[in-house]
């Protein structure tokens, strides 16, 4: 690693298991850590015991420090001569302020690399076991953010959304959902159009399957969590029931690491 450079690092959706192998080598290379607040314990495990760990969590309403103040953090420790691992949920330059981090650090003259991370958009439906694209049934798909869309100016013109692409993906919208699901409605999408909610944790994935209609009166699944809006949302309960657990991918990932071992030896 270059000492004084920052690596603003994906650390992928929950599962530790989806880092990448760049991205690990450097979070267990790296002098200072500032990462997220749904971050894997599994993958801090991972960073040198002299590192420096700084955590930068954030939750609705909730923010542990600003997003200026990391920016500082990240300059402060670069200037010293440290590499430094910028640790982000998902991807970081999805829905997670990389963009804006680099572009301070582009200001600062500090040099940063970016390793991309398995954004929560994309795995999410696909552990839930729905393709965002099908040939019969869906060859575009947009990602867009529900988080601010009950304000007067809305950064999401959803009168436009709810009929331009086959499928939906909406991030941060568990507590927004309903509102969303009228203004879908009301401009042209159908109520009985399916709708997947998918929790991701470390543990795995919950999702509960509804349509538009049903989903304007809430759901019952706690942040964070991803909205799959299409057709091919009906596919996830089909598909769901012949993927491997979670758990049996494990065991069978522990297995096949043995039988390597012991061949070499």
């Amino acid at each position: 690693m270059t000492p004084g450079c920052v690596y603003l690092v994906g650390a992928g959706p929950g599962d530790p298991g989806l880092i990448t192998v760049r991205g690990l080598a450097l979070l267990r290379g790296a002098d200072v850590v500032v990462y997220d607040r749904l971050v894997s314990p599994e993958l801090l495990d991972e960073v040198s015991p002299d590192a420096i760990r700084l955590y930068a969590g954030k939750a609705a309403g909730s923010h542990s420090i600003d997003q200026a103040q990391i920016n500082a953090l990240l300059v402060h420790h670069a200037r010293r001569g440290r590499a430094v691992v910028r640790l982000k949920c998902g991807d970081p330059f999805v829905f997670g302020r990389g963009g804006e981090e680099a572009e301070v650090l582009a200001a600062a003259g500090v040099p940063f690399e970016v390793v991309p991370g398995v954004s929560a958009s994309i795995a999410a439906p696909a552990c839930a076991g729905i393709p965002l694209t099908h040939r019969r049934l869906s060859s575009s798909f947009a990602v867009v953010t529900g988080h601010d869309c009950a304000k007067a100016r809305p950064a999401v013109d959803w009168s436009r959304l709810a009929t331009a692409v086959d499928t939906l993906v909406i991030l941060m919208a568990a507590r927004t959902l309903p509102h969303i699901a009228r203004e879908l409605v009301a401009h042209g999408r159908s109520p009985d159009t399916p709708v997947a909610v998918t929790r991701l944790n470390t543990a795995g994935a919950a999702t509960i399957t509804t349509t538009l209609c049903l989903a304007s009166a809430g759901i019952d699944l706690e942040p964070p969590v991803v909205v799959v809006v299409g057709e091919v949302a009906a596919l996830g309960e089909r598909l769901r029931e012949a993927l491997a657990s979670r758990c049996e991918c494990r065991r069978m990932t522990r297995e096949g690491r043995r039988r390597r071992c012991a061949r070499r030896t």
